[in-house]
């Protein structure tokens, strides 16, 4: 017998969280487990309880969606994001998947989504809403440029990506370290590297990353 998906619903409007839930538990394979109306308290409740897939607003109070993502991430939660939101935009997009989001569903189309993101991402897949399949591939298409404008990256090791990546979040050097389990010094030590690979001195290191941080995530 097929495993049931747990499922972790936050969003501040009840409303929309009782009509999203009868939604999915029309389907025999999802089980909604736990709901919350803000960021601390779904950051809380996934930790306690830990559903297999978080539904996430990005508009929330306290914490917003994208924060309650990147602390799961920080923290190697089991539990996959979705985010279900009204925004269309890439730049909501590229922080949500920067964040370590696995899905993308538009709240217009959550009726007839839901489930089929809830399974894909379970299965660990990616799913977007299909309407914003072109945003995706303008971000493949950055990332490609990138490369191309600055083949120096293929220099860097799998090591030393990871720290540039890092970087372009404007962690610390202990924030880094703790992340990828290793020592401030070897952090800095990989900073030194790169930056002699790309020709970047002193903050301009720090700038590049920054600047070309969605790109990065796809490098």
């Amino acid at each position: 017998m097929t495993p049931v998906i747990t499922v972790l619903i936050a969003d501040d409007h009840p409303i929309f969280c009782t009509g999203l839930r009868q939604v999915m538990e029309a389907d025999v394979g999802v089980r909604v487990v736990a709901e919350a109306r803000n960021g601390d308290e779904a950051l809380a409740t996934i930790e306690s309880v830990r559903p297999d897939v978080s539904v996430l607003d990005i508009d929330m109070p306290g914490r917003d969606g994208l924060e309650v993502a990147r602390a799961l991430r920080d923290r190697r939660s089991t539990t996959r994001v979705i985010f279900l939101t009204l925004h269309k935009d890439a730049v909501f997009l590229n922080a949500a998947l920067d964040a370590g989001a696995y899905g993308y569903v538009l709240k217009d189309s959550a009726a007839t989504e839901i489930i089929d993101a809830i399974r894909a991402v379970h299965a660990g897949q990616r799913y977007l809403s299909p309407v914003l399949a072109g945003l995706l591939i303008n971000r493949a298409d950055r990332a490609a440029a990138l490369a191309k404008e600055l083949p120096a990256l293929g220099a860097l090791t799998p090591a030393e990506m990871k720290v540039l990546k890092l970087l372009a979040e404007i962690k610390t050097t202990k924030e880094i370290a703790d992340a990828l389990c290793i020592s401030p010094r070897t952090v800095e030590h990989h900073r030194t590297s790169i930056a002699a690979k790309l020709e970047l001195r002193g903050t301009a290191l720090t700038r590049f990353a920054v600047k070309h941080q969605s790109a990065l995530k796809n490098a």
